[in-house]
């Protein structure tokens, strides 16, 4: 009974004791190519910790203090950057139109994108014809986006603009509106120019997807007597979910930046604020009233909501890998 418990007891695995000569490596081979990824590693480390880490962390000191730029030094108020930007409206006008965007641009984008990729992957259409469909689709992430803001301020523009024009060439000239103009149609135009944008650029990523099934699946489905939108659910879409899971974050990001620029472009934030954003709230509180501790502090608000929603959409989108 001694012997077999001491027997059991020798072929207990042995705990390691972690030792710093471990990661350095053992073996001359290993410590080169250790010494090899460290030099490549340590570079981007260091320019990520400049130009991220770095400025996140000033972002977040000057907003407890008050600082208008060079002309004066900055004085500490705590919290009252914080207690202002709660109280002011033109900031909750900002966030509302910010969430409006962050619902309306991912899922009109998304469901045009897979639309999109779907009808070229698996529509009953020429090769030629894909080739120039998916040329077409992505030509607007070729264009600058300052271009495209031109662009679509001539297209609704009222008295000039092609929408208009249409409107009137098909006897419904009733539904002219002065598009970048009016508070109720402004962010509806602001968020049709950035699905516009981006739709063609998703499209891309979703066929990369989808070519990666492989076609017995679909015969099989055919054979069983599911029709293509069933297909669509039980096959494609769980098969690309990892990709999916991937533009919504992006999404999110490119809510953001994509509103920021053709609101600057665009509108200017009017009329009257009603097409104010986030970003746009914050340059205008810094580059033109000088007012940088205030900027600062929308900017945290900023970076607490994307790290946020990142956190909640990571979570609820989380499903089991499926291996192909």
């Amino acid at each position: 009974m001694t012997v077999e418990t001491k027997t059991a007891a020798s072929k207990k695995p042995q705990k390691k004791d972690f030792k710093f000569k471990n990661i350095i490596g053992k073996t001359p081979k290993e410590k080169s190519r250790n010494r090899f990824i460290f030099c490549c590693v340590t570079p981007t480390f260091l320019l990520f910790l400049l130009f991220k880490i770095y400025p996140m962390i000033s972002a977040a000191k000057m907003s407890l203090y008050r600082s208008t730029g060079l002309s004066s030094a900055p004085t500490f108020i705590g919290f009252e950057n914080f207690t202002t930007l709660f109280n002011d409206p033109v900031f909750w006008k900002s966030l509302g139109n910010t969430f409006f965007l962050l619902g309306v641009f991912p899922l009109a984008t998304m469901l045009l994108a897979l639309f999109f990729a779907v009808i070229l992957t698996q529509g009953k259409i020429f090769e030629w014809e894909k080739t120039l469909y998916r040329l077409v689709f992505f030509l607007p992430n070729v264009l600058s986006m300052v271009v495209i803001g031109m662009l679509f301020m001539y297209i609704y523009d009222f008295n000039l603009g092609i929408l208009n024009s249409f409107l009137d060439f098909v006897g419904m000239g009733a539904l002219k509106r002065t598009w970048l103009g009016e508070s109720s149609t402004v962010m509806w135009a602001l968020a049709f120019t950035m699905v516009w944008q981006a739709a063609g650029y998703y499209m891309v990523m979703y066929i990369s997807g989808i070519n990666r099934i492989p076609e017995d699946l679909y015969e099989a489905a055919t054979l069983d007597g599911a029709s293509p939108i069933k297909q669509f659910f039980i096959i494609t879409l769980p098969l690309i979910w990892e990709v999916v899971r991937v533009t919504i974050t992006f999404f999110i990001t490119g809510a953001f930046n994509l509103s920021f620029i053709f609101v600057k472009v665009m509108t200017k934030g009017g009329p009257n604020n009603a097409s104010q954003t986030l970003l746009n709230y914050m340059d205008t509180q810094a580059f033109m009233n000088a007012n940088y501790g205030y900027a600062m502090a929308i900017s945290v608000v900023v970076f607490v909501i994307a790290i946020a929603l990142a956190l909640i959409v990571k979570k609820i989108t989380e499903r089991e890998v499926i291996e192909l």
